[in-house]
């Protein structure tokens, strides 16, 4: 529910700016929560107090709460299949373990589907990929003002920046992409070797077979190539900011409808449960096309040109 005395621009503008933490400058000058400005005597490590002084903190600056969620989840996520597995039974699976079992069946058809080399490390990868993304989904589930409000109460800051959806903060999700990428180049060595992956780059989609032809070919099929290549982490990481930010913003829309009258309240209410359903639907596919793509894009770096 919308603060009261907050515009809806300000709360919008609350509800999308995360906990940063960085470095502001000596003589920066702040603005106070009162409107009055102080002047920094020196370089400072600090919470930023405003949208405008998270940029200015710049590229090193860290987004505490981002970050939390993210680790916490992914914790989150390790120790329920540790404790499941733990108490794994050879009987009919009940309860969570039939959950998990069921979870990691389907991984391991779609991987087997998608991926035909040896690798046992994409299978336990693409299982990671998809339950922690979907746990950081999951969190977009959560009533806007509910964690929040909990963070400001506990700090004594009622200005309080706290996003709590992981995967709409675009450094999170650009930052599990290229990590894929880099990863991807990384076997893509390791299985054609430095010169084939060099050929790769240069050798295709064009490729005449003279070399006094292939050499003017060269440049063209490294740009393409290098772009094809480069767009695939970017498209990744995008592709599930995008949807779950679009989705938190809707949420944030609906929530502003609370503090609007009894009707648009209770009208509030049905769009938040009807949102919230069909996004159940949002988030599991947005896990599964991320995990997907991360296993297409391990069977390419696999692949040693014999199909092109």
């Amino acid at each position: 529910m919308a603060s009261e005395g907050i515009t809806a621009t300000g709360y919008i503008q609350h509800h999308l700016q995360n906990l940063a933490y960085g470095k502001l400058p000596a003589g920066y000058e702040r603005i106070n929560a009162d409107g009055s400005v102080s002047v920094l005597e020196q370089d400072i490590w600090t919470l930023a107090h405003s949208s405008q002084e998270a940029v200015d903190m710049g590229f090193w600056a860290i987004h505490l709460d981002s970050m939390g969620w993210s680790i916490a989840l992914g914790l989150m996520f390790s120790f329920i299949f540790y404790r499941v597995a733990a108490k794994a039974s050879a009987g009919v699976p009940t309860g969570m373990q039939s959950l998990i079992e069921l979870v990691v069946d389907f991984i391991n058809k779609t991987v087997s589907d998608t991926f035909h080399y040896k690798n046992s490390m994409v299978a336990p990868m693409a299982l990671t990929i998809f339950v922690w993304v979907f746990f950081m989904n999951l969190m977009d589930l959560i009533p806007v003002d509910w964690l929040p409000m909990a963070a400001a109460s506990v700090s004594g800051n009622d200005h309080l920046f706290f996003k709590v959806v992981p995967t709409t903060d675009p450094n999170i999700t650009l930052g599990m992409a290229l990590a894929v990428f880099f990863l991807m180049i990384l076997l893509s060595i390791k299985e054609k070797g430095l010169m084939g992956f060099v050929k790769e780059l240069t050798l295709h989609p064009f490729h005449a077979g003279k070399w006094y032809i292939d050499i003017l070919l060269i440049p063209i099929n490294f740009l393409l190539e290098t772009i094809a290549l480069v767009s695939k982490p970017v498209s990744l990481g995008l592709r599930l900011f995008g949807n779950m930010y679009a989705g938190e913003m809707i949420f944030i829309l609906i929530a502003l409808m609370f503090g609007a009258g009894f009707v648009l309240g209770l009208f509030a209410g049905v769009l938040q449960w009807g949102w919230a359903v069909f996004h159940i639907l949002v988030i599991t596919i947005q896990a599964f096309v991320f995990m997907v793509l991360t296993v297409v894009y391990m069977a390419m770096a696999h692949n040693t040109g014999e199909d092109h």
